[in-house]
């Protein structure tokens, strides 16, 4: 007797256009900033007055800044601070904001309300406001920048996995696991976690391109990574008195930050069409 094998609707999916976008966009930016490591036109660190604020051309492709400086070589240096920066707070939220969040899901009770009103308290400060609250107590710099945004993050990634877990702690599998005498955390561990990982995953690609809005936001107003580091709000900081007759000083470091965070907001819709078996059964 054969048995016809059918296809799952997660197996069915394919890669959308804004999954392809996106993750194309983000890939040349994680390699611009990877890259930089190695190779940039021009050091960021030398100075070279005689050709301060050049245009673009071909000995420097996006011009130079008021010291004389490769635009084109600090935009792929300011790539690899923001990329670290975003990562790094992302990765805070996730491991710090998913096991809070699965613990309020199986305890409920008190450690569920303390939980989530910790949450609504960091949530009743918008996000900036509050980065620029820590950075300025505990002082400039990219480690006190990815602990602002990493504070942030952590009530929403908890706020995420407590979602997702709750409408799975009534599912059957998670009712054998209990009767077979499994305890919360390892129900957690073994059968939630792993059902609710493709949220994560979404939720972890918009909270990265937060992370680099968040990063820019804090170095244009001289919170953020502190010089001699490239830096793309430091550099839109600076080009605001000189947009008038040096625009590109303005344009380019913008554009990245808009294309940077473009594609990986296209990036997080991707995965979310693709991982998501809910919008399955919406069509």
């Amino acid at each position: 007797m054969s048995v016809a094998a059918s296809s799952s609707p997660a197996a069915s999916r394919r890669a959308t256009p804004a999954l392809v976008l996106g993750g194309t966009i983000t890939g040349l930016f994680v390699l611009a900033a990877l890259g930089s490591y190695v190779w940039t036109p021009y050091p960021t660190a030398v100075l070279d007055v005689a050709h301060r604020l050049q245009p673009p051309s071909a000995a420097h492709w996006l011009g130079t800044d008021h010291f004389g400086r490769d635009v084109a070589s600090m935009i792929l240096v300011g790539a690899r601070n923001s990329l670290a920066v975003a990562v790094v707070a992302a990765g805070v939220g996730l491991l710090l904001g998913t096991p809070l969040g699965l613990l309020a899901a199986a305890r409920r009770g008190l450690a569920d309300e303390a939980i989530m009103r910790g949450a609504d308290l960091v949530f009743a400060f918008p996000s900036l406001l509050l980065a620029i609250m820590i950075t300025a107590v505990a002082g400039p710099g990219a480690i006190n920048a990815i602990i602002a945004i990493g504070v942030f993050n952590i009530p929403v990634f908890a706020r995420v996995a407590r979602g997702a877990a709750l409408s799975l702690w009534s599912r059957d599998y998670v009712l054998a696991a209990r009767v077979a005498g499994k305890g919360p955390g390892l129900i957690s561990a073994q059968h939630i976690l792993p059902n609710i990982a493709s949220l994560l995953i979404v939720q972890g690609a918009i909270q990265f391109s937060m992370g680099v809005l968040a990063e820019a936001a804090l170095s244009y107003v001289g919170l953020g990574a502190q010089p001699p580091t490239p830096s793309w709000g430091r550099m839109l900081n600076d080009a605001q008195t000189m947009i008038g007759f040096a625009p590109w000083l303005a344009i380019f470091p913008g554009l990245a930050i808009v294309v940077s965070v473009l594609g990986l907001n296209l990036l997080g819709d991707g995965l979310r069409d693709l991982l998501d078996p809910r919008l399955d059964r919406r069509r």
